[in-house]
This record gives structure tokens, C-alpha cells and sequence, in this order.
């Protein structure tokens, strides 16, 4: 599942196999991907419809059979619209043990002297069949998938050696760097602290702005308000709690963040489209 809006930091799969697998529909309590990042890297695909994607500060919109490449650190968010997506999150440092050959390539990406290309689309048909490869073994795990998922990574990375379909001395801007880790520290803070009351002072003093700059800040670099940001980060961690336990809406809303019963209800029908109570049926 993906964790809201925070920097992810537990184990992938095991220490032997570190992939983990995630298909994620319109009934998954967690549909949206919201703004995250993680040590190790990230691979997705589109079954169907389409997922707005922000990896950092830059944007694209992914439609179906597209793959998603995500960096160790790179801070990331999808918006779904009727989509259906899969994700595979794996530490990169599996393909070290190998060959010694092979971790020459692989350590080029993980010092960043090349960054592997964001987006694939049918205009490179070679990785999207060993992409595919790769999610179909882990999403039906028939015997011996593990070999696949190892042998077609490694065949995915030689097609982006082969193509060079990647970026060579990609040096970030200062003031880009400043503030994609000032959004990672406000969304950090809103992960420790979603279930309090939180003030837009709060938030804008976390990052040492004012609330005015604050709020152009965040809208610029999110796309939404920093409360309407706050609220769909607490519904939902609310949806999870709902579709996973059997306790009583009121205590559900209460614990995350919510002083008023009515106004979460509000909230969960803007963001979700529904009441709190048809939602327990997924």
C-alpha cells in the first residue's frame, strides 16, 4: 500500500527477493497516490485509464499500457482517473550481487550519473513487453517467477543502456533542490501530525514562511490548497482504517484529525464520493 505523504522507509519483499507488488483499483483504500518518496525505486504500469503524475516539480499524464520510472528519492504523487495501475517497489541493490559486469550499469544509476527516462509509451514497444513481463510474473507468482522478474529487470535495464534511454549529467538546480526538500519537510510534518489539530501557521512555520508565500508555495508545487491537501491525507488514512477494522465512524473520525462528525462526512463525500458507512463494504 502506499503510505500518505511520507518518506516510506521499511522493508521491500525480503532480503533475498526485495520487490513488492501492488495493484491498485478505484476500490483500493488508497486509490490516489499521494505525495511520497522512498530509498528504493519504483516501477508502474497502466492497465487502464489514465494517471496524472508528478515526479518532483515536473508533470505528465500516463495513459494505458505506459510505464512510470521513479528514482530513489524523488518525491511522487499520481492522481487516477479511471484508472487501474500496478507498482513495483524494489531495492535496486539486488542487481549488484550478480555479476560484477552488470553492477558497473547498475551503479551508474544509483550515483545518478545517468537518470533512467520517467515515461515509456508504445513508442518504445522493447520496454513495455519486458515491463509486462516483469508485473506478470509477480502479479500470477507461477514457479519459478522470481528467475523472470530478476532476468527481465536486467533485461529492461540493458534496453535502456542498448537505446539510451536515459540522461547523462543531470545536475538539479539549487533553487529547484531548496524547494522540493522544503515540500518534503512540510509533508513530513503533515504525516507526524494529520491526527491534531493543525493550524495553517503550523504548517507554513515548519518550512520558516510566511502563510501568505506559504500557500502560493505549496499550490504551485502540489496543485491544491495546503488545507484541502491536510484533509484528503486524513480521509485517506480514515478509508484505510474503515475498510480494515470495525471500528465506529465517529471514533475513525476523531482519531484522524477530524473534531466534528458532520464535517468529516462532508469531507468524505467531496473527496470520495460517498458516505463513511458504504464505504465499509469494500
Amino acid at each position: 500500500m502506499h503510505d500518505p505523504g511520507r518518506n516510506e522507509n521499511r522493508p521491500r519483499g525480503t532480503y533475498e527477493f526485495p520487490f513488492e507488488f501492488h495493484h491498485i483499483t478505484s476500490a483500493h483504500p488508497r486509490y490516489v497516490m499521494s505525495y511520497h518518496w522512498h530509498v528504493e525505486y519504483e516501477i508502474m504500469r497502466i492497465l487502464s485509464g489514465t494517471l496524472h503524475v508528478t515526479l518532483d516539480e515536473k508533470s505528465f499524464t500516463a495513459g494505458p499500457k505506459d510505464v512510470i520510472f521513479v528514482h530513489s528519492g524523488v518525491l511522487h504523487s499520481g492522481i487516477p482517473e479511471n484508472c487501474v495501475y500496478q507498482c513495483i517497489v524494489f531495492d535496486i541493490n539486488a542487481f549488484l550481487k550478480a555479476s560484477t559486469l552488470c553492477a558497473q550499469y547498475m551503479q551508474k544509476i544509483i550515483h545518478q550519473e545517468v537518470m533512467v527516462f520517467p515515461h515509456f509509451t508504445e513508442k518504445q514497444p522493447e520496454i513495455l513487453e519486458a515491463v509486462n513481463s516483469v508485473f506478470k510474473a509477480l502479479w500470477h507468482q507461477e514457479p519459478g517467477y522470481e528467475m523472470t522478474v530478476i532476468g527481465q529487470f536486467y533485461h529492461f535495464f540493458g534496453i535502456v543502456f542498448g537505446n539510451h534511454y536515459f540522461l547523462e549529467g543531470v545536475s538539479q538546480a539549487r533553487r529547484d533542490y531548496k524547494r522540493i526538500h522544503q515540500l518534503k519537510q512540510v509533508v513530513d510534518f503533515i504525516e507526524k501530525n494529520y491526527d491534531s489539530p493543525i493550524t495553517l501557521d503550523q504548517l507554513s512555520a515548519s518550512v520558516s514562511m510566511s502563510p501568505k508565500y506559504f500557500c502560493r508555495f505549496f499550490s504551485e508545487m502540489t496543485h491544491q490548497t495546503p488545507m484541502d491537501y491536510l484533509n484528503r491525507q486524513r480521509i485517506e488514512q480514515a478509508c484505510y482504517q474503515l475498510s480494515s477494522t470495525a471500528d465506529p465512524i465517529t471514533e475513525v473520525a476523531y482519531r484522524n484529525g477530524f473534531n466534528d462528525l458532520s464535517y468529516f462526512i462532508r469531507t468524505f463525500k467531496k473527496y470520495k464520493g460517498t458516505t463513511p458507512g458504504k464505504y465499509r463494504k469494500l
